[in-house]
C-alpha cells in the first residue's frame, strides 16, 4: 500500500515540477521578470506539497479501514475455526463413546459363543449318552421279541415287507381305479372349462369383409379431373397401383377395387392426396403412388411390431415381420387378420398354460399361423404350406413351423401345440361375434338348418334362432314320445355334423309338450 502512495506522490510532483518549468518557460519567453517566476514557483510547490499530506492523510485513513475489516474477518474466521474444532472435538467424544458400547457388545457376544460352544459340547455328550442306552435298550428288546416270536430280525422283516407290499399293491390298483373313473368324469368337463376360460379372457371387435374402398370426392368435377384427357390419369393411377377405379353415378365418391388388399390401401392414400392437392396429371400421379406406398409400408411394419409386442412373440426375424405386416390389411370373413392371429396366440397361450405344454411354442405358432395368407394370392399353394415355408426359411423353431402347417390339418400334427393352435384357431374365429357371413351365406344356413330338422318323422315344425347357434324343434306329442324326442336331437345334431360346416357350435333343442284347453263358462 505505501509503494502504491509513493508511486501516486511521485507521479503529482512529477507533473507539479514539469507544469512550473513549463510556466517559468513561458514567462521568461514573455520577457516576466525572474523574481515572479520564482514566487510563482514556490506556490506551486506549496500546492504541491499540501496536496502531497492530503494524499497521505488520505492513503493512510483507507489502510486504516482495509485492515480494520481484515482485522474483522480475522476474528470471524477464528470464531468459526473455533466453532468447528468444539464440534469435531464433541464427534470425537461421541466416536469414543460408540467404540466403548461396540466394545463392550462384542466382548458380550464372545462370552455367549463361548457359553453356547459349552452347552453344545454337553449337549452332544448327552446325545451319544442317550444313543448308546437307546441302542442297548434296541438290542435287548430285539432278543426278547426274537425269544417270544421265535423269529429271528430278517424272518420278521421279511414278513412284515411281504404284508405290507400286498396291501400296498391293493390300495395302488383301487387308486388307480378311483382316478380312472374320476378322470373320465372330469376330463370332459375341464376340457370344457378351459376353452370356455380362454373364449371369455380374450374377446375382441369384428370388421366388415370388403374388397372395395370408397375414396370421397369433393364434387362430381374432380371426376372428370381423375379421368384426365382421353382417360390418361385414371390409366396412369391403375397402371402404378394395379387396382381398378370404379367412377359411376354415385354422387361425390369414387370406388377403389382390388383383391389385393396392400394395393387397394396404396390406391386409397395415392387418390385422396390427389384429390386433396388438386393437381392430377402422371407425374404426380407417380409421386402420390411411390409416396402413398411408402406410408402403407411403414404403417404395415409398425402395425406389425406392435402386434408382435402385443401378442408378447419377440425375437422374430425383420423379414418375418414384413410379410406378417401385409396382414394389417387382410380380412376373412369379415375378420381382420392380423387381430385374429393376435388373438389366436393369445388363446393357445392360455391353454398351453392350462395343461402344462409349451407355451411359447404355442403362442408363436398361434400369432403366425396365417402368415400365409399374407401372399397366398402370389405363391402357388396353401396358406398354411406357404406359412410354414416363409417360417422355416427365417429359421423359425421348426416347432413353430409344425404348428402352421398343420393348423388346418394338411399336415398331421404330431405336437400338444400343433393341436392347441388349431383348437384356438377354431376358437378365434368360431367365436360368437368374430366372423360375419353375406346374407345370402347366412340365410342358406339357416333355411338348411330348418331343413334338416323338418326331415325327421313327427316333427312340427323348426326354428333356427340365435343367428344359427340353436335350433329349436317342435314334434307332435302325439306321434313322438320322449324317447324319440331324445333320439330326434341325437339324430339331427350327429346329421348337422356330417352334413355342414359352420364356426362354433349349435344346439339342438327338440320341444314335445301336449296342452288340454276347456273354456268355463
Amino acid at each position: 500500500m505505501s509503494a502504491i502512495i509513493g508511486i501516486i506522490v511521485g507521479l503529482i510532483a512529477g507533473l507539479l515540477v514539469g507544469g512550473g518549468v513549463a510556466f517559468f518557460a513561458r514567462k521568461r519567453a514573455d520577457g516576466t521578470s525572474l523574481q515572479q517566476a520564482e514566487e510563482h514557483a514556490s506556490r506551486i510547490l506549496a500546492e504541491a506539497e499540501s496536496k502531497q499530506k492530503e494524499l497521505l492523510l488520505s492513503a493512510k485513513e483507507e489502510t486504516l479501514k482495509e485492515r480494520q475489516t481484515l482485522e474483522n474477518e480475522l476474528r470471524e474466521r477464528r470464531a468459526e475455526v473455533s466453532r468447528v474444532e468444539q464440534r469435531l472435538t464433541q464427534k470425537e467424544e461421541n466416536l469414543d463413546r460408540k467404540l466403548e458400547t461396540l466394545e463392550r457388545r462384542d466382548q458380550g457376544l464372545r462370552d455367549r459363543e463361548t457359553r453356547i460352544e459349552e452347552s453344545r459340547a454337553e449337549a452332544e455328550a448327552l446325545r451319544q449318552r442317550l444313543l448308546g442306552e437307546a441302542e442297548a435298550l434296541r438290542q435287548k428288546q430285539a432278543s426278547e421279541i426274537e425269544r417270544i416270536a421265535a423269529m429271528t430280525t430278517a424272518e420278521a422283516r421279511d414278513y412284515l415287507l411281504a404284508q405290507v407290499e400286498t396291501e400296498i399293491r391293493d390300495e395302488a390298483s383301487r387308486r388307480v381305479r378311483e382316478m380312472e373313473k374320476e378322470a373320465e368324469a372330469t376330463a370332459g368337463a375341464r376340457a370344457r372349462k378351459i376353452i370356455a376360460t380362454a373364449i371369455q379372457r380374450y374377446t375382441s371387435e369384428v370388421t366388415a369383409e370388403t374388397t372395395v374402398s370408397v375414396v370421397q370426392i369433393p364434387s362430381d368435377e374432380m371426376k372428370g379431373r381423375i379421368i384426365g384427357r382421353e382417360g390418361r390419369n385414371i390409366r396412369a393411377i391403375e397402371a402404378a397401383t394395379g387396382v381398378d377405379l370404379i367412377i359411376d353415378d354415385t354422387p361425390d365418391a369414387v370406388t377403389v377395387s382390388a383383391f389385393d388388399p396392400v394395393r387397394r390401401e396404396i390406391a386409397r392414400k395415392a387418390l385422396s392426396s390427389l384429390v386433396q392437392d388438386g393437381r392430377i396429371h402422371p407425374t404426380r400421379i407417380e409421386e402420390a403412388v411411390n409416396k402413398a406406398r411408402r406410408e402403407v409400408e411403414t404403417t404395415m411394419a409398425d402395425a406389425a411390431e406392435a402386434a408382435a409386442v402385443e401378442a408378447g412373440v419377440l425375437n422374430l426375424h425383420p423379414e418375418v415381420l414384413k410379410v406378417f405386416g401385409r396382414l394389417r390389411y387382410r380380412t376373412s370373413y369379415g375378420q381382420n387378420v392380423m387381430r385374429h392371429s393376435v388373438e389366436t396366440a393369445h388363446i393357445a397361450a392360455m391353454i398351453a398354460r392350462e395343461i402344462g405344454a409349451d407355451v411359447d411354442v404355442a403362442r408363436a405358432g398361434g400369432f403366425l399361423h396365417d402368415l400365409g395368407k399374407a401372399v397366398d394370392h402370389e405363391v402357388e399353394g396353401t396358406h398354411a404350406i406357404i406359412g410354414a415355408d416363409i417360417a422355416r426359411r427365417f429359421r423359425v423353431k421348426d416347432g413353430i413351423a409344425h404348428c402352421i402347417e398343420a393348423h388346418h390339418e394338411e399336415v398331421e400334427p404330431t405336437t400338444v401345440e400343433a393341436v392347441i393352435v388349431m383348437m384356438a384357431d377354431a376358437i378365434s374365429g368360431g367365436r360368437p361375434g368374430a366372423r360375419r357371413e353375406s346374407l345370402e351365406n347366412y340365410i342358406k344356413r339357416l333355411e338348411t338348418l330348418e331343413g334338416i330338422a323338418k326331415g325327421f318323422k313327427g316333427v312340427e315344425s323348426a326354428f333356427a334362432i340365435q343367428a344359427g347357434r340353436e335350433l329349436r324343434i317342435i314334434v307332435k306329442p302325439e306321434q313322438v314320445d320322449d324317447l324319440d324326442a331324445m333320439r330326434i336331437a341325437r339324430d339331427v345334431s350327429q346329421k348337422i355334423e356330417e352334413s355342414m360346416e359352420y364356426p362354433g357350435q349349435i344346439k339342438v333343442t327338440v320341444v314335445r309338450e301336449t296342452r288340454a284347453t276347456e273354456i268355463a263358462r
